[in-house]
């Protein structure tokens, strides 16, 4: 059998996906393709995603991943949603199923998995459900947010989400309330972060600040200081050192990018698709380390525009 995978998102041009899934493929003995699909966000993008679909739903298509900005608007055109997908209300794994297709999310799980790679700590800080659990800021409240959000409230940890319109952190409060209890949404800024920096003990960026080709921006406010024992986690793994991470770093705090993240959410999605376990190493290998031929930010990706 010949697998045929895909990514919908837009912009696609810098993915690592193809090298992540074409390594693991290879790994698995396995004949298959991996391709991206550019799709806009208006109406012309609407009428491709609805085709691409079809083709899945015909069976061409043995699993889709979804990044941004359709990791909430694909969810219309399913025909149902993992209890996962369903809680966090944002999906990036589309699973075929006897001809229907099913919504899932692995981003929350392979962000705790990677969380717990690069900070151990963190499960210390959340093994006395007792006590008082350690308090986590979560910049930005979109798709990715959503999943950080929910993986850290089911580990145990109390989360504030901050972002930059207030009204958008409040709706993803109330929205994920039922599912994991009480959050706390605050605007992204100083004066509305400062009462919580003394006790924070890790911060996510979950926005796209410092992304390629914006790479000077930054998240974190300018005037704040960082908070003295928090671990800085950021979801952007391109480029790999990030003004939040350099200015973390600068302040003695330990961080990590999200290409841990990445590879993790892709194995697990290769994993539902296939039904096979997936070789992790050789999936980090193919884009980091010296079996990778360019440097992160320098990977060429054909993109299938449709």
């Amino acid at each position: 059998m010949k697998y045929s995978f895909g990514l919908l998102g837009y912009p696609l041009a810098h993915s690592l996906s193809p090298r992540l899934h074409s390594a693991a493929l290879k790994e698995m003995h396995l004949k298959g393709e991996y391709h991206l699909y550019a799709i806009s966000p208006d109406a012309d993008g609407r009428r491709n995603m609805e085709r691409i679909l079809a083709e899945m739903r015909a069976g061409n298509l043995q699993g889709l991943n979804v990044t941004i900005p359709h990791k909430q608007t694909v969810m219309e055109f399913l025909d149902g949603l993992s209890p996962t997908a369903g809680a966090i209300g944002a999906v990036n794994t589309i699973l075929l199923d006897s001809g229907r297709l099913i919504g899932d999310n692995t981003d929350a799980p392979g962000f705790s998995t990677d969380l717990e790679r690069v900070f151990p700590k963190c499960r210390e800080l959340t093994a006395n459900r007792e006590g008082t659990s350690p308090l986590a800021l979560v910049l930005g409240a979109g798709g990715a947010a959503r999943a950080v959000v929910y993986a850290l409230a089911q580990a145990g940890w109390r989360v504030v989400i901050a972002a930059r319109r207030p009204a958008q952190a409040e709706q993803l409060a109330a929205e994920l309330n039922p599912a994991i209890g009480e959050l706390l949404a605050v605007a992204l800024e100083d004066r509305a972060l400062k009462d919580y920096c003394a006790s924070a003990r890790l911060i996510v960026n979950a926005t796209s600040a410092g992304m390629l080709p914006d790479v000077e921006s930054c998240p974190w406010p300018a005037r704040l200081p960082y908070p003295p024992s928090a671990f800085v986690y950021d979801l952007v793994y391109k480029p790999a050192q990030t003004t939040l991470l350099r200015q973390a770093r600068a302040n003695g705090l330990e961080s990590a990018n999200g290409l841990g993240m990445l590879i993790e959410q892709a194995a697990l999605a290769l994993e539902r698709w296939t039904g096979l376990p997936v070789p992790r190493q050789a999936m980090r290998r193919a884009v980091e380390g010296p079996n990778a031929s360019l440097p992160a930010q320098d990977i060429p990706n054909p993109t299938i525009n449709t």
